[in-house]
């Protein structure tokens, strides 16, 4: 039996009802899932998904990950809600990739982890899985693991084998929707032109996940717990002296209390320089590297080369900032002796993250 896999999670527990149901047939797990974004968060579902299936001795395959025509199946239906119009024709695309792997293979029989998902329609579902196994003359297998008390046993076995609970289907037009009823920001979909991994980011999880795995392997005991911190994002920043933009780079946690501001240098404090209006403070590369123990040639070569987020972090605390502030801290080549404005699209906002920690 081919079997479809969406995400640890959902499999997981639904592989373990089908060994039990089904003992003498060999299972096949088949990634298959070109709706999730960014490509980072899919890699980190497959890699969740490889850990699960090793755990429970079941060969995996993983499909391609065709997002270009998964984006041309739902076009017009960006703005569909959940279980609405888009998830339909989403489910359509991967059963029917699905089914064709499965009669490829020469498998009678198909199924999928999504029945078990608590936020799909299981009639949905199966009206979907039916009509594709027919195109290609196999069977749909569609059995109800949710009802007495599956979906509380899959929670719970998620939370034993210590998976990856994502907290939101995968598809991008789903998350601007949820994030926005939910007043969040849509932290996914931020990956900044410098590479600069940021706290509670897709690309962090990857690194816990990857060397909790390798801890696994190397019988290292560990645990993963949840730590709640101020975390922060920067959509844009600018800054220009006498209307000429200048390169610059924004400190961790630089906020405003607009989005626009401008002065001029009024004062300093050793190698701190402080503008005249909304505590904003500019210090030179040369400081910074001496702070950091870098070497940076330029401020545009910092741009795209930062070093790790807690390195900066740290640095901020090096310059006498309390934990508690967020005021602007700007590095330039040299210190800015004319008119300064800058613009600055960020937010700081209380967030859950995961830790590793090793016992």
């Amino acid at each position: 039996m081919l079997v479809h896999i969406c995400c640890s999670v959902d499999s997981h527990y639904f592989l373990k009802k089908l060994q039990e149901e089904y003992p003498k047939e060999k299972l096949t797990g088949f990634f298959y899932d070109p709706n999730i974004h960014p490509y980072s968060e899919y890699y980190l579902r497959l890699l969740d998904v490889k850990r699960s299936c090793n755990m429970l001795g079941i060969d995996l395959i993983e499909g391609d990950y065709d997002v270009e025509n998964w984006l041309e199946a739902v076009r017009g239906l960006e703005h569909e809600p959940e279980k609405g119009s888009r998830c339909g024709v989403c489910f359509d695309r991967r059963f029917e990739v699905s089914a064709k792997q499965a009669a490829q293979m020469g498998e009678e029989t198909f199924t999928s982890t999504l029945l078990t998902s608590p936020k799909k329609s299981l009639t949905q579902l199966k009206i979907a899985g039916d009509a594709l196994a027919d195109r290609e003359s196999i069977s749909f297998v569609a059995p109800d693991y949710r009802k007495a008390s599956g979906t509380q046993e899959q929670n719970i076995l998620a939370k034993e084998d210590s998976l990856y609970r994502q907290d939101y289907c995968g598809c991008m037009f789903a998350l601007n929707i949820q994030r926005d009823q939910q007043e969040k920001l849509a932290d996914e979909l931020f990956v900044p032109l410098s590479g600069q991994i940021l706290p509670e980011s897709i690309e962090e999880r990857i690194e816990m996940y990857e060397k909790r795995w390798k801890m696994e392997e190397d019988n290292i005991p560990h645990k993963i717990i949840k730590q709640r911190f101020l975390n922060w994002r920067l959509s844009m920043g600018l800054l220009r002296v006498r209307k000429e933009v200048v390169p610059a780079h924004f400190l961790p946690y630089s906020t405003l209390r607009g989005e626009y501001s401008r002065g001029k240098i009024e004062y300093n404090i050793g190698e701190v320089h402080h503008m005249n209006r909304d505590e904003v403070r500019f210090i030179t590369l040369a400081h910074y590297n001496h702070l950091a123990e870098t070497n940076y040639e330029n401020v545009t070569e910092l741009l795209y080369a930062p070093p790790t987020f807690d390195k900066e972090v740290d640095l901020r605390a090096k310059l006498g900032v309390t934990p508690y502030d967020i005021s602007i801290i700007l590095v330039v080549e040299e210190i800015p002796k004319n008119k300064i404005e800058i613009l600055c699209q960020s937010k700081t906002y209380s967030d859950v993250k995961e830790v590793l920690i090793t016992l």
